[in-house]
């Protein structure tokens, strides 16, 4: 994990430029499908929404949430990533989806930069390596 300062700009950029992120979302995805067949089941998907935590945290602080009312909540983000509603997630839906949520986030952080803590492999601490990497290319030219 690292401390980044992020703003919707950010989000937003990485998000327009298509190699990057189609590249990102490519590899989560192939990190997710441990059986390889091209579509994300619920197990594996489970996998990913669990490591999200959202829950199970409040302020920093472990909780234990209500187990139905965690469940509840993972089977309704299953089914927005899964758009067609066949009970798995292929890579197209998986983008769209990933996409749709990143676009969110950019518009509720609007364009002041916060600092926010960031696993290593996340799309966000992606977007924000992106642009130091554009922003260190920038300044050498």
């Amino acid at each position: 994990m690292s401390v980044e300062l992020l703003d919707g700009g950010i989000i937003l950029s990485f998000i327009e430029d298509d190699e990057a992120f189609t590249g990102s979302v490519e590899d989560r995805f192939a990190y997710l499908d441990t059986n390889h067949d091209g579509l994300l089941s619920y197990s594996e998907m489970l996998k990913e929404l669990q490591s999200l935590r959202m829950m199970e945290t409040h302020f920093g602080i472990d909780v234990k949430p209500d187990p139905e009312e965690l469940s509840r909540v993972y089977d309704s983000l299953f089914l927005q990533f899964d758009r067609d509603s066949n009970g798995t997630i292929d890579l197209e839906e998986f983008k769209a989806e990933t996409k749709r949520m990143m676009v969110a986030m950019a518009n509720d952080l609007g364009f002041l930069p916060i600092q926010m803590i960031l696993d290593e492999d996340s799309f966000l601490k992606k977007a924000v390596d992106r642009e130091f990497m554009k922003l260190q290319s920038d300044v050498s030219s």
